[in-house]
């Protein structure tokens, strides 16, 4: 009997099955993360929207408006000067930015449209409205 036909051969290859489970369970992890990281920690309870989609951009500012008029940037208490200053500044940096205005259903509307001017004075385009979808 040859023994080198009684040896087993040495296996080469490399065994990517965990590779492969630890990277799966990475992008489930990521995917439930993601919604709840983008979330403010303000209150408002947002209107309902029959169809939407999420957004998600790397530069992109939150501005909320609770029900009794009070307004947040990034979840900073700010007053309407102050966000027009600090949004046309963010703007001036980086002309592709991208507003979400979320904005408690209770709100009256004049107070969303004189935001939304400002915003259109600045010269936002990218502008979206969060609205929760209808279920």
């Amino acid at each position: 009997m040859n023994r080198r036909s009684a040896r087993s051969k040495v296996v080469a290859e490399i065994n990517i099955t965990p590779f492969t489970d630890v990277i799966l369970v990475l992008l489930i992890i990521f995917m439930i993360t993601t919604p709840l990281i983008l979330q403010s920690s303000i209150k408002v309870s947002l209107p309902e929207a029959a169809s939407g989609k999420s957004i998600t951009n790397a530069r992109q500012i939150n501005i909320t408006v609770t029900n009794d008029n009070v307004v947040y940037l990034d979840n900073k208490l700010i007053t309407r000067k102050e966000l027009v200053a600090k949004v046309r500044m963010l703007h001036r940096d980086n002309p592709e930015l991208e507003v979400i205005l979320f904005s408690d259903r209770l709100v009256r509307f004049k107070n969303i449209v004189s935001i939304l001017d400002d915003l259109n004075e600045i010269g936002i385009k990218n502008l979206n409205i969060a609205a929760k979808v209808e279920q």
